[in-house]
């Protein structure tokens, strides 16, 4: 099972939903809806719903279930429906909606994919510009994505070692690389698949559909 968490951010950065329509979706806060409005039925909805008004709650309360928590609590609205997706143990979880608008959410929402890899479920951060994800220490194939032509390779919180990168248009061979450093950002694949490697660390991996 795949689980899929749209959350409330600026709309303009969350992609077509359509080629996901069939899987199983969670809404957090407005995120609730944007999905109600595409014709999905989420399965799960969280939140303190702050950012809708009381008409809108009253639209959501009538065709959805409401998980409604108290807008003073110790979680985001989106680590609550992060929770309860992990719980369901899936083999994957796609995240929209939590890139734009502030720096704080956008942060800890980056922070929040270590909860799901310290479980081994795959978790994406997706925007209409950019797939971010993190990767324990390993060796992994990547295939080429015209949609998102641009890979970037960024320690997560300590310095990546031996990281190595076969088939990219920037090579490298068991390079470590430091907390701060911009050595592998926007590489490119020069074929349909690639390989990166690394021993110890925690990488963050973004692809992205142009340059800037």
């Amino acid at each position: 099972m795949n689980i899929h968490i749209l959350a409330g951010g600026p709309k303009e950065f969350v992609p077509d939903l359509n080629p996901y329509a069939n899987e199983t979706w969670v809404g957090v806060d407005k995120g609730v809806l944007y999905l109600i409005n595409e014709g999905i039925t989420p399965v799960e909805s969280f939140g303190d719903f702050d950012s809708v008004t009381e008409e809108e709650r009253h639209f959501l309360q009538t065709n959805t279930n409401l998980n409604i928590y108290p807008a003073e609590k110790d979680k985001t609205d989106l680590e609550l429906a992060l929770d309860w997706a992990i719980q369901q143990n899936p083999c994957q979880i796609k995240i929209f909606g939590a890139t734009g608008g502030r720096l704080d959410h956008f942060l800890a929402n980056v922070q929040l994919l270590s909860q799901p890899l310290n479980k081994n479920i795959d978790c994406e951060l997706i925007d209409k510009q950019n797939v971010l994800t993190l990767k324990k220490p390993g060796t992994y194939n990547i295939e080429k994505n015209t949609n998102y032509p641009y890979v970037s390779f960024l320690p997560f919180k300590q310095e990546i070692k031996d990281l190595t990168l076969i088939d990219f248009k920037y090579k490298l061979k068991n390079s470590n690389i430091s907390f701060g450093s911009t050595l592998c950002i926007s590489n490119e694949l020069i074929n349909n698949i690639g390989t990166f490697s690394f021993k110890d660390g925690i990488l963050m991996m973004i692809r992205s559909s142009d340059a800037f």
